[in-house]
């Protein structure tokens, strides 16, 4: 197929399922849906292809063989040139605390096997939109707290003239906070609003997974981390200091 100029090219998907029926299925759907799809049996594998060519998703299987789904996403996370890459998780593991366990690791959604697979696409489709997601219409791209700066369309947030660097998760929680800043939000909001988690979810799972990423936020904030405010028994809110706009 011939792209015409100007048009962008397809969103890469790197699936990494060591069940090839499953890997089959899941390719042949994003596939149908203009997505170019590459697929890993395992977790090493799944390194080297990113090492190769850095995807826009990752559909990532916990329960890998040698290397775990857990222990890529760590690696990813824990190197500055993959750090950004939404990553799906796709697993057996349905009990709820497994569901925490993986969006404490920093994975941007969480779907349990089986699975429908029209159900995968739009997750997909809704994690890439929201990770390439413009400046909403009259807000402006440019959002500021005192030395704090968000470039909403180029995805960038500086301190004090100095690039400061965010997964999308902790970009997008920043983004709701500056956007509502001096107003309170509870743990459930900012879960609809970084995570786009569903409301019915526990109340065990809005507090463990937003105050992790608030805590991981502030410490890369440094002295403005201190301006995101715990109000007791219901959320946070960012509160500048009297001077400060």
């Amino acid at each position: 197929m011939t792209l015409e100029t100007g048009t962008p090219p397809p969103s890469r998907i790197l699936v990494v399922e060591d069940e090839n029926d499953i890997a089959a299925l899941i390719a042949y759907q994003l596939t149908r849906e203009g997505f170019r799809v590459e697929t890993a049996r395992t977790g090493a594998m799944a390194l080297r292809s990113v090492g190769r060519e850095v995807p826009d998703l990752i559909v990532l299987d916990r329960m890998l063989p040698e290397v775990s789904g857990d222990e890529v996403l760590r690696a990813l996370k824990d190197d500055v040139s993959t750090r950004s890459i939404p990553v799906l998780f796709l697993t057996a593991m349905r009990e709820q605390e497994h569901r925490v366990e993986g969006l404490e690791l920093g994975a941007d959604d969480y779907l349990t096997k089986p699975f429908s697979p029209r159900e995968l696409v739009l997750r997909v489709q809704a994690i890439l939109r929201r990770s390439g997601e413009a400046a909403p219409a009259g807000r402006g791209g440019i959002l500021r707290a005192g030395p704090l700066r968000m470039d909403v369309g180029a995805h960038q947030v500086s301190l004090h003239r100095e690039e400061v660097s965010l997964t999308p998760t902790e970009f997008r929680l920043l983004r709701a906070l500056l956007e509502r800043r001096g107003r309170t939000q509870s743990r459930k909001q900012l879960l609809e609003e970084a995570w786009d988690v569903e409301a019915e979810v526990s109340d065990r799972l809005h507090t463990r997974t937003v105050d992790m990423h608030v805590r991981r936020l502030r410490s890369k904030l440094g002295e403005v981390g201190d301006w995101v405010e715990t109000v007791r028994g219901f959320g946070y809110r960012l509160k500048l200091p009297d001077g400060v706009e």
